[in-house]
């Protein structure tokens, strides 16, 4: 079998919340959730084994209803969070709770027994991230590199951090802000930056993305029009930190240097629909994914943009040299920016594209009508930025 070819698993139900196991950096593994009216919603454990090319699978049941978002802890491999709507004195209602999944579960590598699917596990509820106060979960966002402790929620106009007490089984509001300005203020999505000592959050609502210093909770920056229509997803830069990506309704994804907000560093118009997820590569920056409702997930080489513009590594200090002596180094041109590949495993629209987090070269997309596709970076591409 060639190594590129895609690996596709089929959910029997629709979809749009997918993850990889953070914490788990031995084994490839994701996390889906599943969107059903009518059955038990579930999250399927997704294991590839990639020396064989099979997925095994395991189902956990989420009866609690349809999941909207997926995050796993970057601490522990057996938590993970969930946004999910029920339907309370007969209006629907987005919520948030911690689980944990059984123990036996929660690492990689397993031989998935052949009644899984039929023989589903339970998750354990460590707690809910109570905010009957505020309205609707957008999404949960743990702590980048933390210890599993900390939580920012976004909830209709509100930024909330939590700390998960004892063994996660209680989860306390421990400061919070308020969305305010013109335009549609209810949050639909964010990104904690790795950067900063881990104090910075980006957040999307309408058109606008705003920045926060969760220590004092207040507004560090804001891109008031960042995209022409609703933007859907935001990713920080893992090397470059002041640098974010973001995507949205127009079609379009953005570069941003959050330095200077008044116009992108870059913009790629390459999707023919909404663009609903973007994702920086976490080894190798200038490596890009984007899932749109085009159904087409692209792959593109931001080499221009990113930490290594000549193909290797450059610091600040580097790139100030060369503007003081202009004639110096004229043949040192960064490297073309430019799509690697376009892929077509999809029928329907392409809600989230994630990075494996135990092999940098492998990803995952999940479309809208429960189909999940495995991918790699194509074998030529992977040796010219490793060589």
């Amino acid at each position: 079998m060639e190594d590129d070819a895609p690996v596709i698993y089929g959910l029997e139900f629709q979809a749009r919340a997918l993850t990889a196991q953070t914490a788990e950096t031995e084994s490839i593994r994701f996390l889906v959730g599943t969107q059903s009216l009518k059955y038990d919603n579930q999250i399927h454990i997704v294991d590839f084994d990639d020396e064989n090319n099979i997925i095994n699978k395991n189902v956990l049941l989420h009866q609690v209803g349809e999941i909207w978002h997926l995050s796993a802890s970057p601490a522990d491999k057996s938590v993970l969070t969930t946004c999910y709507s029920k339907t309370s004195d007969s209006k629907v209602v987005t919520c948030a709770a911690v689980w944990r999944m059984p123990k036996e579960l929660e690492s990689g590598n397993h031989e998935s027994p052949d009644d899984s699917s039929s023989n589903p596990q339970t998750l354990e509820l460590l707690c809910h991230l109570d905010n009957t106060a505020h309205g609707n979960m957008a999404c949960v966002l743990w702590e980048p590199m933390g210890d599993g402790k900390r939580l920012v929620s976004l909830a209709d106009n509100y930024v909330q951090l939590w700390d998960l007490q004892g063994s996660s089984n209680k989860a306390v509001i421990s400061s919070s802000a308020t969305l305010e300005g013109k335009g549609q203020l209810k949050l639909t999505s964010g990104r904690w930056s790795p950067h900063h000592n881990c104090t910075q959050v980006a957040t999307a609502n309408d058109t606008a993305i705003r920045g926060w210093d969760i220590r004092s909770m207040s507004q560090i920056y804001c891109i008031e029009n960042a995209h022409g229509q609703l933007v859907r997803d935001l990713d920080f830069n893992p090397n470059k930190q002041y640098y974010l990506a973001s995507c949205g309704d127009d079609c379009k994804v953005k570069f941003w240097d959050v330095r200077n907000i008044n116009e992108p560093v870059k913009s790629l118009e390459d999707h023919s629909h909404w663009v609903w997820s973007v994702r920086y590569n976490q080894s190798h920056d200038q490596l890009v994914l984007t899932g749109s409702s085009d159904s087409r997930v692209i792959l593109s080489n931001m080499v221009s943009i990113s930490s290594e513009p000549f193909g290797h590594l450059v610091d600040e200090d580097d790139l100030s040299d060369q503007e003081d002596n202009p004639q110096e180094d004229r043949r040192k041109e960064p490297l073309q920016d430019s799509i690697i590949a376009t892929y077509e495993e999809h029928e329907d629209s392409v809600y989230a594209v994630e990075w494996s987090s135990a092999d940098p070269w492998l990803f995952a997309s999940l479309s809208y009508d429960g189909r999940l596709v495995i991918n790699r970076v194509p074998r030529a591409l992977k040796y010219q930025i490793l060589l």
